[in-house]
């Protein structure tokens, strides 16, 4: 589970309604004209803009933002180099009953056991991540959109709240009601902008970002298998997807998998 991603949205949810329980009863903020205005307006132009199957794809996306973890590219070239290994010493065909878990790694080493051409090769592996970078840029627009539409709706609610006041000024009892869809779906629409609709579409923009340079990682280690480079060269062409700064873990984290020092000539 992603516990940063959660943590967020607990902590600003839980930070919002503190402050209004401090300087109210919670139960004056909850009125159902507001609600039904700011999320069945946003809902409602979404499924206009949007097929309903991408719409309902994109929150089934923005559910593995919370409880999947992104994948270790550091983990990803110790793997490649595992596999390159085993490659100059099996054959390529020994590829095919490696334990990879990422869909994408599995679908490349089947290729190469295969013994399909390396252009044809590089052609199938560029098209699924292209693909897959497409499918999560509908699920970042959808959930913008959302971000777009929520405020603006609850402006349109403030207007129909102000509408509904000024023509019952002779009805003090009436002033209430429209006071309260004026001032609630303002508040509704910018927090569920805020706080759910805009970070989503931000933490999926960075997961596509992410996911996108370790198919990148992956591709180009299918491709030095594939060309059978020893574990060294592995190391410094795929490093070049890591931050600088974690460039330097890779003998450890080797060292603690193995249990054997990682010198020259382990590689």
């Amino acid at each position: 589970m992603d516990k940063t991603t959660l943590l967020g949205l607990v902590s600003g949810i839980t930070i919002i309604f503190a402050a209004i329980g401090l300087g109210s009863a919670p139960g004056e903020f909850l009125y159902l004209p507001a609600l039904l205005i700011v999320f069945g307006g946003t809902l409602a132009s979404t499924m206009i803009k949007f097929p309903f199957t991408h719409v309902a794809n994109s929150f089934r996306v923005a559910g593995l933002a919370f409880v999947r973890q992104e994948e270790d590219p550091r983990r990803l070239i110790l793997q490649v180099k595992e596999l390159a290994k085993t490659a100059r010493m099996k054959g390529l065909l020994a590829l095919e009953d490696a334990e990879v878990e990422n869909p994408f790694f599995r679908k490349g080493l089947q290729l190469c056991a295969d013994g399909v051409e390396p252009e044809l090769m590089h052609k199938v592996l560029k098209e699924d991540l292209e693909m897959s970078v497409e499918r999560h840029d509908v699920g970042q627009r959808i959930f913008r959109a959302i971000g777009e539409a929520a405020p603006a709706f609850g402006m349109i609610g403030t207007l129909v709240g102000l509408v509904q006041m000024l023509a019952h000024l002779d009805d003090p009892a009436a002033i209430g009601p429209g006071m309260a869809t004026a001032l609630l779906t303002t508040l509704y629409g910018a927090m569920f902008a805020q706080l759910v609709a805009l970070p989503i579409a931000d933490k999926l923009e960075l997961r596509a970002q992410n996911e996108r340079a370790n198919k990148m990682l992956i591709l180009e280690g299918i491709n030095c298998i594939r060309q059978g480079f020893n574990a060294r060269m592995i190391e410094e062409l795929l490093t070049a997807y890591l931050p600088t700064k974690t460039r330097g873990e890779l003998a450890a984290m080797e060292e603690a998998r193995t249990g054997e020092p990682q010198g020259e000539e382990s590689r």
